[in-house]
């Protein structure tokens, strides 16, 4: 089995909790190390990894086939157009870029050097989209006819994170959590038209968007996108009405408290939700009415990371494209221009 030999460029969260476990449980991947600037940590978890001082030592090292690029999203196209000049293939946390211009940059560069680029919508992996997409590929509400997500959490400090709460590009709710809400929106129904957005600073100090309300439209469908950080009791995250019937559904991936937990991807029943954690499916099938708890799919962000491995070793599609990527950064741009200029803008 060819093994990928795998940098990140950073250790915080997003490198210890979403790619380290799933790159080192992967036998197709050898993790390398991380790029550390002050807090040299990753030898504490990973002994036999390299703690690189610099980006310029990441991409001088020729093992490396992979990097990560998870840093804060203002350096995204920075980083991983320097990678893709060194040769490295690229995978980048989300949100892809903070323009349309950048993306559509990085993409003309990875087709240059012949490198793949891809895009770490890890949401699209869990439990909440993977059912959601089943209920309606599998027709089992008919015709469509609104969708509402949510991603709400109930946060009204201002968090320690700058590069999360200071303005400037790729701050803000919008594109923190508006593009995993974005993205699952156009994985489950494809591109909108149109959209009219509403995006305010709730929180008392806040300085950057921590509150959304975006209006999809669709030929026939209109989806609801809401997320906001001063939200103590939340309503279900997944409402889905079509001409036969409903499914409702509350957040319950459990992948994220597990890996925070310590426990390590691969073990039997990774990614599978408590039996309660199911949705609510009331329908009609043959001209009998059901209602009842459906259970959920299994999520795994692994298989992000088989889908590159396919891609390097087999000639595989990315399991999510730049193009993928700028298209959740143009609905963002619209969603802006909407709110400021209070109106409907076309897609």
């Amino acid at each position: 089995m060819r093994t990928i030999k795998t940098a990140l460029l950073t250790y915080g969260m997003s490198g210890k909790i979403f790619h380290a476990p799933f790159i080192a449980a992967h036998p197709g991947f050898q993790l390398a190390g991380a790029w550390e600037r002050s807090h040299k940590n990753i030898q504490l978890d990973y002994p036999e990894v390299t703690s690189y001082p610099t980006l310029q030592a990441v991409l001088a090292d020729e093992t490396i086939e992979l990097v990560i690029v998870n840093t804060p999203n203002d350096s995204h196209f920075d980083y991983a157009r320097q990678a893709l000049l060194a040769n490295k293939h690229v995978v980048v946390e989300k949100a892809f870029t903070t323009t349309v211009a950048e993306g559509e940059t990085l993409k003309a560069l990875a087709e240059k050097q012949q490198k793949k680029i891809s895009v770490y919508q890890n949401r699209r992996f869990d439990s909440d989209c993977r059912t959601v997409k089943k209920v309606v590929d599998e027709n089992l509400l008919g015709e469509i006819i609104e969708a509402e997500f949510h991603y709400d959490r109930f946060k009204p400090m201002v968090g320690p994170k700058a590069h999360k709460e200071t303005a400037g590009p790729g701050a803000g709710l919008l594109m923190d959590l508006g593009s995993h809400l974005i993205d699952q929106a156009i994985h489950i129904f494809g591109m909108p038209q149109a959209l009219f957005a509403d995006i305010r600073i709730t929180r008392p100090l806040s300085k950057v968007d921590d509150w959304f309300d975006i209006q999809l439209y669709y030929p026939s469908l209109r989806v609801r996108l809401k997320a906001g950080n001063i939200v103590r009791e939340a309503i279900p995250a997944n409402i889905v009405h079509g001409i036969k019937g409903s499914f409702i559904k509350s957040r319950g991936d459990v992948q994220e408290a597990d890996l925070l937990a310590g426990k390590t991807p691969g073990e039997s029943n990774w990614g599978i939700e408590p039996e309660y954690g199911g949705g609510l499916l009331h329908t009609e099938s043959d001209g009998i009415v059901i209602r009842e708890i459906i259970k959920s799919s299994r999520g795994n962000y692994g298989d992000f990371y088989e889908g590159i491995y396919q891609a390097l070793t087999a000639e595989q599609s990315v399991p999510v494209s730049a193009e993928e990527g700028i298209r959740i950064i143009s609905v963002i741009e619209a969603a802006i221009c909407s709110n400021k200029e209070k109106r409907v803008v076309k897609v």
